[in-house]
């Protein structure tokens, strides 16, 4: 019975559920099978020097291009993630030949995609996956409208080429109250001959980031696997082709090609390290940056040019959320919470108020103008016969507070422009439009705003800044990725916005001359001050508190660098002991807590 890369077949060709064998798409480590218990698994590495050889490549380095990915809102785990997991399910059943054989599809969503996929996307995501779209490319204008045809037609189009018959509200399942084993994020698809046969059948879990893996990836804590890529032909995918359809077993040519894969993952870090100390360790000992560690890492995957033009484009991309965000005319988000648009209004104000004459601005009263800029109406103080103060209290308050005729104006540029930029790109993606993961959607306000914030008032050398920047926020962004998670349904928001800002931290130390120490110093204070924040949206959506949350987060990074930057590099806490407790806290936090909407904000507000 053949077993096909990343497929469970059945009728001609049959395998159980429990028997499966799925590919490995490219794979950052060397590692087999995964151990019965991970954390013992840790421990003895530590005392076998032999074992811990084994485990020297399972190194904490991903390209920063699957770490920071383009893609659609609103969620990186529940839209992103799902796209991506449809598109590689049909294309294995292209690969396979047996996608016109398919004459039917069920889909079944699980645990947190369940609970939140109505206000995260993720039915509409997954659909657009199955018709072959990749969130990098799909046209975010025609989602809607597309589901809409196909809860008309009762069709869905598999992979853009072949039609059969789809009914969205019976052929999708939502199990609210269950969830797959291996992880909240869990999606099964199975595809069905004419007969009603099955023909094939895979499980996907989205981890976080818009990263998928699936059964066989899914491997022991700190293991650093995932899909870095949706096409076969890709030296990093390398799909596998059928086994000997008389025997089961696994082909020469199979395994001849899971040993290069193999080959491949030992090389794909030239400067590869596990945790916090190493990378400062690494970068000391060979005197160099972080970022500089990142990029000489990303050469192995691709050309010095193609390096820094698609940190460009990632860049170019976070800029275009802003800016969209801040100049958007509609006034309300999508979804029944009714939530109104603050980005483009706040950048009004502050843009006046940027451009004003200073005494001007400062002597003027309230200007008669539909947008308010948040001058308040001249104090008239009572007369002293409407009050219940004493002469004597009134003299106990001369000289203690300053008389203030009107209220201040609170024009703090440093948090002004933060917020904007964050509200600005969360508005964008709660709306459903592209964003960068950075390193999730739910968290993708953070750093594109503090970097906006260096480049437009610091920063003395922009493209340079830029690749400073996003490659060592990427470090930061991978070491939490192997040693704890991004995904807000295993960690609460501490695995995105608290994530996010920590990374923020760091390269905003980075790009103000800190060294690796100090970088390494304002990502742990980064973290440390968010450890515990759960995920509770309001209604499923991406909206509240999210949109504020990632403008709180990048006031919190910058506040982390300056305090950084004041010191040498050495503190009490490391960050490696704080990504364990974030973990941790990750482990031990209620379920209804991680993105499930089931406690916190999401029961105590009400939708209507």
């Amino acid at each position: 019975m053949p077993r096909l890369g990343g497929l469970v077949n059945t009728g001609r060709f049959s395998a159980l559920y429990n028997t499966r064998i799925t590919t490995r798409r490219g794979l950052a480590t060397s590692s087999a099978e995964p151990s019965a218990d991970p954390q013992l698994s840790e421990k003895e590495s530590k005392n076998d020097p032999e074992s811990s050889a084994k485990e020297s490549t399972n190194h904490a380095v991903v390209s920063t291009f699957d770490l920071f990915s383009i893609g659609v809102g609103p969620s990186s785990s529940h839209t992103v993630g799902p796209m991506r997991a449809g598109q590689i399910f049909v294309q294995d059943l292209v690969d396979h030949g047996i996608l016109n054989k398919v004459s039917s599809i069920k889909v079944d969503l699980y645990g947190s995609l369940a609970l939140t996929g109505i206000g995260h996307g993720t039915p509409n995501a997954t659909l657009m996956g199955l018709e072959g779209e990749l969130p990098e490319t799909v046209p975010t204008e025609t989602i809607i409208s597309r589901v809409e045809a196909m809860h008309q037609s009762s069709t869905i189009t598999l992979n853009g080429t072949h039609r059969i018959r789809f009914n969205p509200d019976k052929d999708m399942a939502l199990h609210y109250y269950e969830s797959l084993p291996q992880h909240p994020n869990g999606m099964r698809f199975t595809v069905f001959d004419a007969n009603g046969d099955m023909l094939a059948t895979n499980e996907y879990f989205s981890i976080g980031g818009g990263f998928v893996v699936n059964e066989r990836t899914q491997l022991a804590h700190g293991e650093n696997v995932y899909y870095r890529t949706t096409k076969p032909d890709s030296p990093a995918a390398g799909d596998t082709t059928p086994a000997d359809k008389s025997s089961g077993s696994t082909s020469a040519t199979e395994t001849v090609q899971m040993d290069e894969r193999t080959q491949q993952d030992l090389v794909t870090a030239s400067l590869p390290f596990r945790t916090g100390n190493d990378l400062v360790q690494l970068c000391n000992h060979e005197s160099l940056s972080i970022a500089e560690v990142v990029f000489l890492n990303e050469l192995q995957w691709r050309s010095r040019e193609e390096v820094i033009s698609a940190a460009y484009r990632i860049w170019n991309v976070m800029d275009d959320s802003i800016k969209r965000g801040c100049l958007s005319t509609s006034v309300k988000l999508p979804g029944r919470l009714n939530v109104n648009r603050r980005a483009p209004r706040l950048y009004q104000n502050l843009m006046r108020g940027f451009y004003s004459p200073p005494d001007q601005d400062m002597l003027s009263g309230p200007h008669n103008s539909a947008i308010s800029d948040g001058t308040a109406a001249p104090f008239t103080r009572p007369s002293i016969l409407e009050t219940s103060l004493t002469m004597m209290q009134r003299n106990e308050l001369n000289g203690v507070f300053r008389k203030k005729q009107r209220s201040r104006r609170p024009h703090l540029p440093h948090l002004d422009y933060l917020s904007v930029y964050a509200i600005a790109v969360n508005e964008e993606n709660a709306a459903g439009g592209r964003v960068v993961t950075a390193p999730t959607n739910g968290a993708a306000g953070v750093i594109p705003a503090v970097l906006k914030y260096y480049l437009e008032f610091l920063s003395e050398d922009p493209s340079r800044d830029i690749l400073e920047f996003l490659f060592t926020a990427s470090a930061i962004g991978m070491l939490y990725k192997r040693g704890a998670s991004i995904s807000a349904a295993e960690m609460g928001c501490q695995g995105e916005v608290g994530v996010a800002c920590s990374m923020s931290a760091a390269a905003f130390t980075a790009v103000m001359g800190g060294t690796p120490a100090q970088v390494e110093n304002a990502a742990e204070i980064g973290m440390e001050h968010n450890l515990g924040l759960t995920c509770d949206p309001v209604d499923g959506l991406v909206q509240i508190p999210c949109i504020e949350r990632n403008a709180l987060g990048a006031v919190k990074a910058v506040t982390a660098a300056q305090l950084a930057l004041q010191g040498d590099g050495s503190h009490r806490v490391s960050l490696d002991q704080v990504i364990e407790t974030m973990r941790q806290t990750g482990q031990d936090m209620m379920s209804k807590y991680k993105e499930t909407s089931q406690g916190g904000l999401a029961v105590n507000v009400p939708v209507c």
